[in-house]
């Protein structure tokens, strides 16, 4: 509902329920419809300016040589919104944020973040992680393994390689897509950023970062370590008594925590080396189960959450600072909400600042309002509520009634609901007077 409401909305111009849509309910802002098309295409098409201009500066792709960038310059309805659209990397420079996944692989490409080997193409360098390389190709998993194995740099002099092919290349394996412009035409015509199977191949590097103890326990791994597959970890995570043999590379890109932790101050916490393995740090109030699936979410962008693993996990992802990861908890939690859970998910989702579950969690009290005013949890969430509303006024009102309200009314959508929406309001009005909130 809220995907197709994004859709409309766009093709409106609505740029405040846009805003809302992307910021409040955390709707992906590049999703396609039936027909490949995305927010941006609809308001490039339909000629809204302003809202071209917000999608841009929300991370929202139309790269030049792209099925996507083509399409929204070809569609759009004015010169000002192409102009737009050309000087697409300028309005978005300042405006990535760490968190994606796309665009933290595309930085640890374009900046060589703790790039452990060099390939040196007819002069030109490109700094790069032997992980990732070894994980997405078989290729170079056996050449790192056997002929460049223990090189820190290696040159290629080939007369068929040259930098532009091998540019392209690096830039298929990191992100499944291709720089614009590039001369390598098969590498134009990209699949979504993020491709499942660039997915998978990094969900290899967390597989192989497990201790050999924990593999198959958890569950069952779908991307066995290949025999002699070596992921070159750099650091060594210990975890209650268990090591995991990780990359600074991701840790860094994807959370600010572990770039101030292994960065900043790695030498307040780093700790003797076993014989031969990497550098360890001791994280400490964290379980092993849950350090899994924070490890899983930082190579994959993504972990197997069930409702009852999502309340730690949840601490934890709020601590490290990896808001997608909470925002998968909260897509977890929202799965078990009734009578009974809705008003502790609600406090959760205020408690960690999960706005889509917040909403999800009144929209559903405004569904069941009627038992819900019974019960003495909901009744001391009101109460709450409105005690944190300073020098409460008669003007004044209290944020979770109004969220309910809004639920209630919205779902009037023809004549019989009236008096159903009527009763629930009834329901919610009485529990305020009883408790001399009425105001």
């Amino acid at each position: 509902m809220d995907t197709s409401d994004l859709f409309a909305s766009c093709r409106k111009g609505d740029v405040g329920r846009v805003r809302y849509l992307l910021e409040q309910q955390d709707v992906e802002v590049n999703v396609r419809d039936k027909w490949d098309s995305t927010p941006l295409y609809y308001a490039c098409l339909c000629g809204h300016e302003e809202l071209v201009l917000y999608l841009l500066a929300n991370g929202a792709r139309c790269e030049a040589n792209t099925f996507d960038g083509e399409r929204c310059l070809y569609g759009a309805l004015s010169d000002p919104i192409r102009r737009a659209l050309r000087d697409y990397k300028q309005v978005t420079a300042s405006c990535r944020r760490r968190d994606y996944y796309d665009d933290f692989l595309q930085r640890l490409l374009e900046q060589g973040i703790h790039s452990d080997v060099v390939f040196v193409v007819h002069g030109k360098p490109f700094r790069v992680h032997r992980c990732i390389l070894g994980a997405r190709s078989a290729y170079f998993a056996n050449m790192l393994d056997t002929k460049w194995k223990g090189k820190s740099v290696v040159v290629l002099r080939h007369p068929l390689i040259n930098p532009v092919a091998f540019g392209a290349l690096l830039q298929y394996l990191y992100t499944v897509a291709s720089k614009p412009g590039t001369c390598v035409k098969v590498l134009t015509i990209e699949p979504p950023a993020a491709d499942p199977r660039l997915r998978e191949d990094m969900a290899l590097l967390a597989d192989c970062a497990l201790p050999p103890e924990l593999r198959g326990d958890l569950w069952e791994l779908p991307f066995p370590c290949p025999d002699g597959f070596n992921s070159c970890p750099d650091i060594c995570f210990r975890v209650a008594g268990r090591s995991f043999l990780c990359h600074k590379a991701f840790f860094c890109g994807r959370s600010d925590y572990f770039r101030a932790l292994l960065d900043d101050h790695f030498r307040e916490s780093e700790e003797p080396a076993t014989s031969g393995g990497p550098p360890a740090v001791t994280l400490h109030g964290i379980s092993s189960d849950v350090f899994t699936h924070v490890l899983y979410y930082v190579y994959s962008d993504h972990t197997e959450l069930s409702p009852e693993a999502a309340y730690d996990v949840l601490s934890v992802a709020d601590m490290y600072l990896l808001p997608g990861l909470k925002r998968l908890c909260g897509r977890s939690l929202a799965q078990v909400l009734d009578e009974d859970t809705v008003v502790g998910v609600w406090r959760v989702a205020k408690l960690f600042r999960l706005a889509r579950l917040e909403d999800q969690c009144t929209e559903y009290m405004a569904k069941v309002i009627e038992k819900l005013v019974e019960r003495e949890d909901f009744v001391e969430a009101v109460k709450e509520e409105a005690a944190a509303v300073a020098a409460r006024q008669e003007t004044d009102s209290i944020p979770l009634v109004d969220d309910i309200r809004f639920h209630v009314a919205s779902t009037v959508q023809t004549y019989s609901a009236i008096e159903e929406a009527q009763q629930r309001l009834r329901a919610l009005e009485d529990l305020l007077v009883s408790i001399g909130l009425d105001c």
